[in-house]
């Protein structure tokens, strides 16, 4: 938002890459990623808040964050 003015200027979720910080027998990811899924969905809707997505186990993040997420949205 504070880059392009506004949430309404993205058309649409491309793509989702979420990094979970967790323990090498934790193989949950997906479950944990689905909450962004959802707020996108709800935010754009289903046809334009759903993206490809890949959910992926790490073991550190930048200052032990728990989950990070990378985006990319196409912009009207």
């Amino acid at each position: 938002k504070a880059n392009i003015g506004s949430l309404n200027k993205i058309k649409r979720v491309i793509k989702v890459l979420g990094m979970v910080n967790c323990v090498p027998s934790f193989e949950r990811h997906p479950y944990v990623i689905n909450g962004c899924s959802e707020l996108f969905a709800a935010v754009w809707g289903e046809e334009n808040g759903i993206g490809v997505r890949s959910a992926v186990g790490m073991g550190s993040l930048p200052d032990n964050i728990p989950v990070e997420i990378e985006a990319l949205f196409e912009l009207f």
